[in-house]
């Protein structure tokens, strides 16, 4: 499984990069904090995985990373995926390296 850091994440965003970000938990915790990426929860992902782009880079995101690691590797072993990145440390690390003002939970 690839993974990305998120301050490799941040330098696709500052630098307008055309990539996918999706986020894996539940609409809660979205609503605590997010990245503005798109919310498909981990349960949906079977059922919309037609929403995840296969032609660009794909970063998945969860609250820590595991349950985007599962979704990551899910993915390519049923679809067959290629273009996708776990976001490592997920949404916590990104609030500890990034951007110390969000919520956290």
């Amino acid at each position: 499984m690839k993974e990305i850091t998120v301050q490799e994440l941040k330098k696709m965003m500052d630098s307008k990069a055309d990539f996918q970000l999706i986020d894996v938990r539940e609409p809660h915790e979205y609503d605590i904090c997010n990245l503005g990426g798109e919310l498909i929860p981990q349960a949906e992902i079977p059922h919309q995985a037609d929403k995840i782009s296969t032609t660009k880079q794909v970063v998945i995101h969860c609250r820590s990373g595991a349950r985007s690691g599962n979704m990551v590797q899910w993915l390519e072993k049923n679809k067959g995926m290629t273009n996708l990145y776990n976001l490592k440390g997920g949404i916590l690390a990104w609030a500890k390296e990034i951007d110390s003002s969000m919520p956290t939970y």
